[in-house]
């Protein structure tokens, strides 16, 4: 990690682009596959993509370094190619782990469908009930994988105790800070061990790549590389290119849906038409007190419920609230510069079967809502016409 006492709004822009290839200003898309032989002796040293070592993925892998307070950064081809392979260098045959309930659909099912059949187990935790966690450990289990904000209910756990509890008891602490973003939140900082990203978010922030990125100390990075360069889970040179342009926005983008994001949550709080409002950054929010203290930001993510009527009612009054959305876009995903709307039960969390959806607290009828960087103002209008509508 290069000036660590860079302050981030700095960072996003110079870490790991002080290097000037021929005078440019910025550092062009290396678009080659591989590179002259110099002599390494090691093969994980030689210069090719899939080896995640071009001037690109250094020059990347050093601004998330920085940016979330870590020794090491690896950028991988999507999100889940960061968790999985994140996963999968600290457990193997026989090994256990405790993941939180309520996390992103494709991350359940990667715990749920495909560990199982390598051979390690696994059990959910309640992240914001530590007293529950120990019943759960096993003389086998080797980390704990929570999120910083849950998709899509935007819950905070006890995060201080995860790391508590990950110290004590010799585990791994994994966390996926794709909603908050190190503009709100660092883990590093307080104690994880390993970060990961859906770099498709927040941290490129335009909707037109698919990345991911691990952060942490110098040594378990480099455990995580060495396992991606054999599932091959690289980032092209060019996708490189663009996650580096996006993150230099990034303070500006997520501070502002930080800002837009509470006031369209307070809106909706106040609507006779709105039942519930899931948002840590409401002040009236528990989370919201236990976490002031080290999260500067709760980001642009929120759901929300109608009010009122069954089941069935709710689900038709939001697909036609949806409908008659005129500047939010129903599609799935997040963290771009455009307002998205969806129900995750169709999206995010469609793999899972209704019962275990529900259990979880996602119901059919459950909006999910990514604020954009559109002008609070108009989005608080569009929600307020198509609420009106959707009677």
């Amino acid at each position: 990690m290069e000036n660590p006492a860079r302050r981030i709004e700095t960072a996003v822009v110079h870490a790991g682009s002080e290097r000037k290839v021929e005078g440019a200003i910025v550092l062009p898309v290396f678009q080659s596959s591989t590179y002259l032989y110099s002599g390494q002796s090691a093969y994980e040293d030689l210069k090719y993509i899939r080896l995640s070592n071009t001037p690109n993925h250094e020059a990347l892998g050093a601004k998330l370094a920085e940016l979330e307070g870590g020794e090491s950064a690896l950028v991988t081809a999507s999100g889940m190619a960061a968790i999985s392979t994140a996963l999968l260098s600290v457990l193997s045959v026989g090994d256990h782990l405790l993941v939180q309930d309520c996390t992103y659909g494709g991350t359940r099912d990667l715990v749920t469908r495909d560990l199982p059949t390598l051979g390690i187990q696994f059990d959910f935790i309640d992240p914001a009930v530590p007293d529950s966690w120990q019943e759960k450990l096993r003389p086998e289990t080797k980390a704990v994988f929570v999120e910083s904000i849950s998709n899509p209910l935007m819950q905070i756990g006890d995060l201080v105790s995860t790391v508590d509890f990950a110290s004590r008891n010799g585990l791994v602490s994994m966390i996926d800070n794709t909603f908050a973003t190190p503009v709100n939140f660092r883990p590093l900082e307080h104690g994880f061990d390993l970060v990961l990203h859906s770099c498709t978010k927040y941290l490129n922030g335009h909707s037109d790549i698919v990345a991911g990125a691990v952060v942490g100390g110098e040594e378990m990075v480099r455990n995580v590389r060495s396992r991606l360069l054999r599932f091959g889970g690289s980032m092209d040179p060019h996708t490189c290119f663009l996650l580096d342009r996006g993150l230099k926005t990034l303070v500006l983008r997520v501070r502002q849906q930080n800002e837009s994001a509470v006031q369209i949550a307070r809106f909706l709080t106040e609507h006779p038409r709105i039942g519930k409002v899931n948002y840590p950054g409401l002040p009236d929010a528990k989370v919201h007190q236990q976490t002031a203290g080290f999260f500067s930001g709760f980001g642009g993510m929120l759901s929300f419920e109608l009010a009122g009527g069954v089941e069935g009612a709710r689900l038709e009054g939001a697909r036609r609230f949806i409908d008659r959305l005129k500047i939010a876009v129903e599609a799935p995903s997040l963290g771009g510069v455009e307002t998205l709307v969806t129900r995750p039960a169709t999206t995010s969390h469609s793999g899972l079967p209704a019962p275990e959806r529900e259990a979880l607290g996602i119901s059919e009828s459950l909006i999910r809502l990514s604020v954009g960087i559109e002008a609070v103002d108009d989005l608080i209008d569009d929600l307020n016409q198509a609420l009106g509508r959707s009677k």
